[in-house]
């Protein structure tokens, strides 16, 4: 996570990292349920911001990174309503599944799920989101 951390733009200003309580809130006033690797991440490293691809945020709901919005517009586009966005990447997601594994969904490309698996958030964050 030290690592991550280290990676931020330094002369972007980092949204607040959230705490339990807010995402509680978040997850009965939206009807969603955090995977526990999602939650993780974005209690030690949701307010990082680096490169092109931009993980879900919770803290600023006018961003438009905010995880309840982005995760609506993927169930409009027919994602299941058991997974929730990790990140939107021009018009497609990746996404958590409850048992954490990370899936890319291309609204653009298959219009569905593509081969593309990570084991987790922090496999996802490492091989994709740290590389770029």
């Amino acid at each position: 996570m030290q690592y991550i951390r280290e990676t931020h733009w330094p002369d972007e200003v980092p949204p607040e990292l959230p705490d339990e309580q807010l995402l509680a809130q978040i997850e009965e006033g939206h009807g969603i349920q955090l995977p526990a690797g999602l939650r993780e991440f974005l209690l030690h490293v949701g307010d990082v911001e680096r490169a092109r691809l931009e993980p879900v945020t919770v803290t600023d709901e006018s961003a438009d990174t905010y995880l309840p919005e982005l995760t609506a517009i993927a169930w409009d586009q027919g994602v299941p309503r058991d997974l929730i966005v990790l990140c939107e990447d021009e018009g497609d997601f990746y996404l958590v599944r409850p048992d954490g594994t990370v899936v890319f969904w291309s609204c653009i490309r298959t219009g569905g799920f593509t081969e593309d698996r990570w084991e987790s958030v922090w496999d996802w964050a490492r091989k994709e989101w740290l590389r770029l």
